[in-house]
């Protein structure tokens, strides 16, 4: 858990109890970040990823230190063209319709020889990378898209399948290597994870390479961040001259600029445990139900172990447990690392609650 002072009545954003629950965007602090990941990472390429979260306020705090965005769907990329009309994307993702397959985009992440027989048959160019899922040990990874047998990309045999296809032919044009392999790594093991696939792209002359996203954010120890100056200077001593390397970090950018802030309806006892019941919760804040975690929290005055949950009926609406805190009915609580796949990835109807307000800080 984070540690602070107690939040005043009134969130930092301004917005009085009776608007909570609400997310507040700390634009400046998102700015800050970013400054300091642009400098660490050189000229290699940054594409935010959009799933993390396509708030259009955040995305505009982005826009200036990133060289275009990621998408995975039609409507993300419509998204990215309302804002910014003139933006390189890049588009990927399993299982495209032919809408997302024929889209006009900056490159577009094949995941199947499919695919490219598809683009062939319809005669659209198209520049795009191939996706590749090597058998390689991903250790210490929260989420594997690679590394075996996924659903993600092709292994070696799909690529070579994939090259022939493209022989003899100029409309679909092989521009490099994608793989996105895992999430959740330190620096030196997404070095490590850099060094394999830059080694395979080699050897099949290929000198653009996306290495994914997945820099690791702990939400268990919110101030041990993703070493960027490691991971920055690591990848300038294994690019080699006329190598384009980019990465599509999303979770790492944006997850510390976003707090969702509520307030506390019910305190009560149940079986000797103590329980807090606050507006929202998990149809809001989906993320510590996802991934099995306590969500990180402003903690004002010390207290008996409380856990904290929304009003949903169900027993997995569950924020954070057993937090040592003093709590009681209109108290104002704060949760931090609430800026990626948090509104975004949440099932907003269920129950019919209504939705949170936004509220951006700037300063």
């Amino acid at each position: 858990m984070t540690t602070s002072l107690a939040p005043e009545p009134q969130s930092s954003a301004g917005a009085p109890p009776e608007s909570l629950p609400a997310y507040v965007y700390d634009l400046t602090e998102l700015d800050g970040h970013m400054r300091r990941v642009r400098a660490a990472l050189g000229d290699v390429e940054v594409y935010y990823a959009v799933k993390a979260n396509p708030d259009p306020r955040l995305l505009r705090t982005l826009a200036p230190y990133v060289d275009g965005f990621e998408v995975a769907s039609g409507g993300e990329l419509a998204h990215v063209r309302e804002h910014f009309p003139g933006a390189p994307v890049a588009l990927g993702g399993p299982g495209k319709t032919d809408a997302e397959l024929f889209a006009d985009v900056t490159r577009l992440h094949v995941e199947s020889p499919s695919e490219i027989h598809r683009l062939l048959a319809a005669g659209r160019a198209a520049d795009v990378l191939l996706r590749v899922n090597l058998d390689i040990p991903i250790e210490g990874a929260s989420l594997a898209m690679g590394g075996g047998a996924t659903p993600f990309g092709m292994d070696p045999a799909g690529i070579a399948e994939c090259l022939a296809l493209l022989e003899g032919q100029e409309t679909v044009r092989a521009r490099g290597i994608h793989a996105h392999l895992a999430s959740g790594l330190d620096a030196s093991r997404m070095l490590e994870v850099a060094a394999t696939v830059l080694d395979y792209a080699r050897g099949l002359g290929m000198s653009e390479i996306n290495l994914g996203g997945g820099m690791a954010v702990s939400y268990a120890e919110p101030d041990r961040t993703f070493d960027w100056e490691t991971y920055g200077s690591g990848l300038a001593g294994l690019r080699r001259p006329g190598e384009v390397l980019r990465i599509e970090p999303g979770r790492s950018l944006t997850v510390y600029c976003g707090r969702y802030v509520t307030r506390v309806i019910d305190v009560k006892r149940v079986h000797g445990e103590l329980f807090a019941v606050v507006a929202g919760g998990t149809h809001h804040l989906r993320t510590p139900a996802t991934k099995g975690h306590d969500q990180p929290l402003i903690i004002g005055e010390p207290g008996e172990p409380t856990t904290i949950v929304g009003q949903l009926c169900t027993p997995k609406d569950v924020l954070a447990r057993r937090v040592p805190i003093s709590l009681k009915p209109g108290d104002v609580l704060e949760f931090t690392m609430a800026g990626a796949y948090a509104w975004n990835i949440s099932h907003h109807d269920f129950l019919m609650h209504p939705k949170p307000g936004f509220h951006y800080v700037t300063r």
